[in-house]
């Protein structure tokens, strides 16, 4: 049966279908190491990974067999999948790296998928979000443990929830993105512009799903407010905060908040069915304020190679704070643990990411220190899963067997 909007529309910026139509083949694209490091001569030496300034990966490629066997596995998930486009980078010290880029960035042009573009990261945002709330925690401006009231006002149950229990999805708050009249009016308008406290009046009209701390559920509307708490505490916009404190210190400099729903070229056209009468439609320029904290941001594969281990191994953060933040708590999904904004599967550290048009997976596996980013252009399911997780899958199950990233969309 085909699955309505109702049933994952914007469950979407993380955990979250019918396929899209047939897509024409385009080969798998190699790009060298030379060109995935495009931008390092503006970087200042800063941009490579190692203590001493210097890449601890090998700049050559995989072997030729292994190779091989992934751009197999890449092509046949994104065929059978139906995903127009995909870049994949995969970076394993001690053995090389592996980027292409496959398939098409635009169903109409036919033009090839490249892996210089930009896309939207979805829930890749709550790993910055909260990044940034664990950056107040080390100030001593907050702690983890006061309640969001302090700070938010008519906040249900608000005196109980603690900062905690949001950046855990463990507050019990009830999903703006699942309320109906909140579907119906961004779909009406996907180029409408929301401010938190719109999107927050739709979930507040709900009853809280259960007590704070009781159990898991991913809610967009706790990294809001999480948002939020970033303001009022810091006195500057959460994009000035967080492109001041973190983007800037990381050298992510094709990385950000956008002020509207423009994305900066080059990028792919992106492709969904999470629309009212579940037609295949571009998402491209729809309007991202309606996620914010929770999934608007924008960025690349060059900065996602390098964010992934930053929020992996605490940069940032001090180490005790980096500590709590990995403290991974049981979901209820096998295999999967979710700590404070980030989460862990099949050993693999990061989040990932789906917002109308686009998916992407940014992880970390500190056992190898290996790094894999995906960015697709759609999140239209295929078989109920995400496409990203297929693909993700499907790499892993070849270079990491003892550790597979495998993340089934959750019970709805």
């Amino acid at each position: 049966m085909r699955r309505t909007p109702s049933r994952r529309l914007l469950t979407a910026v993380l955990l979250a279908a019918s396929v899209l139509g047939p897509v024409a083949v385009s080969p798998a694209t190699a790009v060298h190491a030379a060109g995935i490091d495009r931008y390092d001569r503006h970087d200042g030496g800063h941009d490579r990974e190692g203590r001493d300034g210097r890449d601890d990966c090998p700049s050559h490629g995989l072997p030729s067999e292994l190779t091989a066997r992934l751009d197999r596995a890449v092509e046949d998930v994104r065929r059978q999948a139906g995903i127009p486009g995909v870049v994949v980078g995969l970076w394993m010290p001690g053995k090389g790296s592996y980027v292409r880029a496959t398939g098409v960035a635009d169903k109409v042009t036919r033009a090839p998928m490249t892996s210089d573009v930009f896309v939207r990261i979805g829930s890749e945002t709550k790993t910055f979000t909260v990044t940034a709330l664990l950056q107040l925690v080390d100030e001593g401006r907050i702690g983890l443990d006061d309640p969001i009231s302090a700070y938010v006002d008519h906040v249900p149950d608000g005196r109980h929830i603690t900062l905690r229990h949001l950046a855990g999805m463990r507050s019990g708050l009830f999903p703006y993105t699942s309320d109906a009249d909140f579907q119906h009016d961004l779909l009406s308008d996907p180029s409408r512009t929301f401010t938190p406290r719109e999107v927050l009046a739709y979930g507040f009209r709900h009853k809280n799903a259960f007590a704070p701390g009781r159990q898991f559920e991913y809610s967009n509307t706790n990294l809001v407010l999480l948002g939020l708490v970033v303001e009022k505490v810091s006195g500057q916009r959460l994009a000035d905060f967080v492109d001041r404190q973190i983007l800037r210190p990381a050298h992510l400099r094709h990385t950000l908040f956008p002020a509207d729903s423009a994305i900066p070229e080059p990028h792919p056209r992106g492709y969904t069915d999470q629309t009212l009468n579940a037609a295949t439609v571009d998402a491209t320029d729809w309007n991202p304020s309606w996620a914010w904290a929770a999934g608007a941001m924008i960025s690349d594969l060059h900065d996602l190679r390098r964010w992934a281990r930053i929020v992996a191994t605490g940069t940032l953060l001090r180490p005790q704070t980096q500590a709590q933040r990995l403290r991974m708590l049981p979901t209820g999904i096998p295999g999967t643990g979710y700590g404070l904004g980030i989460f862990e599967s099949g050993g693999w550290i990061g989040h990932n990411g789906s917002i109308p048009g686009y998916e992407t997976v940014t992880v970390y596996l500190p056992s190898r220190k290996a790094t894999l980013v995906l960015m697709l252009n759609t999140d239209i399911t295929y078989q109920g899963q995400e496409p990203s997780s297929l693909v993700a899958r499907a790499i892993t199950e070849i270079v990491t067997p003892d550790n597979v990233y495998d993340r089934p969309v959750p019970p709805r």
